[in-house]
Order: C-alpha cells, then sequence, then structure tokens
C-alpha cells in the first residue's frame, strides 16, 4: 500500500521509510512561525526552559501583524518583546512593521516557505502554505517554544480525504466558493485532525492566490492541512523565491484515504456563509435582504494581488454605498505597491474605501475595523463566529472579493452580476 503526500512528508522529516495514520512520529521542523499575539507566550515559555540559543536563526519567522500598527500600550509592549529577543537571540526573519505584511501572505512572498516543508505556527491559519504542498499546520504558543528550542515536534499521522473538484467554474466563483462550499457540505467539524487534500482538473488550474485561500481555510472545517500536490504552477511561483532547497512529494496511485469526496463546480455558484459558522453556507442567489454597514476585503485569506484586482473590477467606476464603510487592507507591503502601480488603490479610494497598511486587525475583531451592537460586515475574511469582528450581537457575513465588492456598492448582500 502506498502513502499519502502528509504521510510521505511526515516520514522523510521522521527518517522512516514509512508511516501510516495514527501513528506518533517526531519529526524535524523547515519553520516555525509566531506573531504578536502567540510569540510572547512562547518567549515566557521558551525562558523556562533555559536554553541559550534557539535551534536554527534562519528557520524562525516572528511577524508582528494582529495589533500593528499597535494600537495601545499592551500590542507596543508585545512587538517590544518580541523585538528584543529576536535581535537578542539573532532570528533573521523578525519583520517590522513597514516590512511586515499578514504572516500567511508574506512568508510565501518571501520564499520562506517552500513545497515539501514542515511548518508549524502558533496561528491556525498556518495551513495556508498547503497550497505549496507543505505541511504546514496550527500548535500552541507552548509548542512553539519547544519546537524554537529544539527543531522538532511530534505528531500523530492524519488520515486523508482526498477532494476532487471537476467542472467548469461559473462566472465570480473561485477559491473562496470552493473551500465555503466544501465548509457547508461537510461541516467545521468534517475534517477533524485530517488532511485535506484537494485535487481534481478544477485545482490544477486554479492559481496560487486560490489555491492558498481553500487552504488556509482548511482548519475551518477541522482539518489539520491542506494540501495540494505542486504542480508547474507551484513551481512557478516558487523559483526565483526560494531561500532553501524543497524536495516535491506527491501522493501514490495506492494510497489509502479515509474519505474521497467529488464535486461538480458547474454547479457551485458564489458562496456566502451566514452567522456564526463558515458552514452556514449558501448559494448567492439564495441571499435575500441582509443589509450591510461594512465591508471587509483582505485577510491572510484574500489579501492577496488577485483579490484586490477582483474587487477593483467591480468597484470601478463605482461608488460604495452612503451608510457602508468599505476597508480594504491588502496582504503585504508589496501587494500594497503592485496595486498602486496598477492603479488599484486609486480605483478603490475612488470608490470610497479606506485602503489600510497590512494588518489583521479587522479580521479578529482587534482594531481597524470594529463592529458595534447589531452591525453586520460582510468580510473576505476566513471565521464568522459570535463577536469574532467586535461586539457579540454584530454579524459577520463571509465571500469571496467580488461579493463583497458588489454588496458594498449596494449596501446589502449581492452577487456582482446585479452592480454590474
Amino acid at each position: 500500500m502506498g502513502m499519502t503526500m502528509v504521510e510521505k512528508i511526515l516520514a522523510d522529516h521522521a527518517g522512516k521509510d514509512k508511516v501510516k495514520a495514527g501513528e506518533l512520529v517526531n519529526a524535524k521542523l523547515d519553520l516555525v512561525l509566531g506573531n504578536d499575539i502567540t510569540t510572547p507566550v512562547a518567549i515566557n515559555e521558551f525562558e523556562k526552559i533555559n536554553v541559550d540559543d534557539v535551534f536554527d536563526q534562519d528557520r524562525i519567522a516572528i511577524v508582528p501583524d494582529h495589533f500593528v500598527p499597535n494600537k495601545d500600550i499592551d500590542s507596543a509592549q508585545q512587538v517590544k518583546q518580541l523585538r528584543d529577543f529576536a535581535n537578542d537571540k539573532g532570528i533573521t526573519n523578525f519583520f517590522e512593521l513597514g516590512e511586515m505584511g499578514i504572516e500567511h501572505c508574506l512568508l510565501p512572498e518571501q520564499g520562506l516557505v517552500g513545497p515539501g516543508d514542515i511548518v508549524i505556527g502558533a496561528d491556525s491559519h498556518t495551513c495556508t502554505y498547503g497550497a505549496l504542498g507543505a505541511l504546514a499546520t496550527g500548535v500552541g504558543s507552548t509548542d512553539m517554544a519547544a519546537a524554537m528550542a529544539t527543531g522538532e515536534a511530534w505528531f500523530k499521522v492524519p488520515e486523508t480525504i482526498k477532494f476532487v473538484y471537476n467542472g467548469q467554474l461559473q462566472d465570480w466563483v473561485g477559491g473562496k466558493d470552493l473551500i465555503l462550499y466544501t465548509i457547508g457540505d461537510i461541516g467545521v467539524d468534517g475534517a477533524l485532525y485530517k488532511s485535506m487534500e484537494f485535487t481534481g482538473e478544477v485545482i490544477d488550474d486554479l492559481s496560487m492566490a486560490h489555491r492558498m485561500t481553500m487552504s488556509n481555510m482548511a482548519i475551518e472545517a477541522g482539518g489539520k492541512c491542506g494540501l495540494i500536490e505542486p504542480d508547474e504552477t507551484t513551481l512557478d511561483y516558487v523559483e526565483g523565491r526560494a531561500q532553501r532547497d524543497y524536495k516535491v512529494y506527491k501522493s501514490d496511485e495506492d494510497a489509502e484515504y479515509d474519505q474521497v469526496i467529488e464535486y461538480n463546480v458547474s454547479e457551485i455558484e458564489p458562496q456566502v456563509a451566514y452567522p456564526h459558522l463558515p458552514e452556514n453556507t449558501r448559494g448567492i442567489s439564495e441571499v435575500e435582504d441582509i443589509r450591510i454597514d461594512q465591508a471587509v476585503i483582505g485577510s491572510c485569506t484574500n489579501g492577496r494581488l488577485e483579490d484586490l484586482r477582483l474587487a477593483a473590477e467591480v468597484l470601478e467606476g463605482q461608488k460604495k454605498a452612503d451608510h457602508v464603510r468599505l476597508i480594504v487592507f491588502p496582504g503585504t507591503q508589496e501587494i500594497y505597491k503592485q496595486a498602486m502601480k496598477e492603479g488599484i488603490v486609486e480605483t478603490l479610494i475612488d470608490a470610497g474605501a479606506a485602503v489600510s497598511t497590512p494588518t489583521c486587525g479587522p479580521c479578529l475583531g482587534g482594531h481597524m475595523g470594529i463592529l458595534a451592537e447589531g452591525e453586520r460586515a460582510i468580510a473576505t475574511t476566513n471565521r464568522n463566529f459570535v463577536g469574532r469582528m467586535g461586539h457579540p450581537e454584530s454579524e459577520v457575513y463571509l465571500s469571496n472579493p467580488a461579493v463583497a465588492a458588489a454588496s458594498a456598492i449596494a449596501g446589502e448582500i449581492v452577487s456582482p452580476k446585479e452592480v454590474l
């Protein structure tokens, strides 16, 4: 019996010829990631170990992005602790304000993650890098501390669910809609501690931006990771960026899967996830009379250049509704710069948007876009839990960037077709 991608990656990093689902292994890590919320706890735990140095100064990335630019004294103190630790330990990949971006947009852009890597991050959406064919998964801050000291982590080898997407995508349908539809189908615990392997002719045709969106939200189905087999699209993206050697892993034809689920994407229209779970999805044609107060376009899910282009395509020559606040935050400084060069930022501002420096702020209800009691937002983010973007009696609806942009214009949740 052959092995799946995740089994091959874990076997190689654990120094084994073969592993099987359910087995416990200790694996070497290629990268350890933390942000301004999770890393302070990890630093405190690291200091209790009484280890002088981190395992590798070049294989730790610290990205202050949640409350940056700092919103108050506490957030400033957190980033100072990160800065001091990075300086003291000689960590090369500390990203200061003006250099940083949203971590899961930034690390692939900087070539810090490649195919075949094992990456753990003290952030649940670390699974984004599965789009590159890397085993990437979120961990707690104490695991991050141990990993910074040892360069290793233990894993229970996950079973794999194979998702096969065939057919022809409808207009305005992309990776965000495919993953929302999938989560709506299997539920928020439908892939609990499973590796989600996304395959099929539709995946083959997706850009890296759409692939990263899908892998990003694997955790919203309970997945341990969301893997896509590297192909020419992947390698074209990685070449010229990769800071380390990488290795491509592919599932064997006779690999054993826990389940195989197939979708005909021709039947999938743009999706909207209603409060208060990402599984509460409906096709856009089923959405009626949902007035919004705020539209947010960005985040580690949909803050890439392709996402901004999509939003600008809808907003070109249009204006947001008077009662709607439209907030756009690019994923990285490079994305921001390119959006400026292409005239995207001007289009967004002309439409009435506030364009922010890269930050996770609005997504987690941290700053720069908090909802008041009774307010509704449509967002290209990944979670719509109770109180996710502010007041516990506010509501968050999830969509792709085109739907969010169209809804900002209409003042209620609508298809792009209704405003173009």
